[in-house]
């Protein structure tokens, strides 16, 4: 009986050792798959946000597409429409996405090229 009750508790004290590194590893894991990559996330839209110029091409949460044309501290003036006459004030943190105009020449310029379809 005496013998039985110390393996027990012996048994009992390696159950709680395993069951404490399981949970470091849950909490690691937690953080390689979740917490990392949204701080990286967060820093390439600060980044994003910071390189922000006026005459940038952007698309916003809601979906819009618009050209900056004036940056305050919080804000940007972004003007949406083919006629240019829609100038809306918004936060900085309401653009999804940005656009320099040289990127978007390269596109267009890339687009336009002849491609040889000739087949031998």
């Amino acid at each position: 009986m005496i013998f039985a009750s110390s393996t027990a508790a012996s048994s009992g004290g390696m159950g709680s050792m395993s069951m404490i590194i399981l949970m470091v590893a849950l909490i690691a894991l937690m953080y390689f798959m979740m917490i990392r990559p949204q701080k990286k996330e967060q820093k390439r839209m600060q980044a994003m946000l910071s390189a922000l110029e006026i005459g940038d091409a952007v698309v916003t949460n809601s979906g819009f597409y618009g050209v900056v044309i004036d940056i305050t501290e919080e804000d940007v003036i972004v003007e949406f429409g083919n006629n240019k006459n829609c100038r809306i004030p918004m936060r900085k943190a309401a653009i999804a996405q940005v656009e320099k105009p040289e990127e978007a020449a390269a596109v267009t310029e890339k687009d336009t090229k002849p491609t040889d379809t000739k087949k031998k």
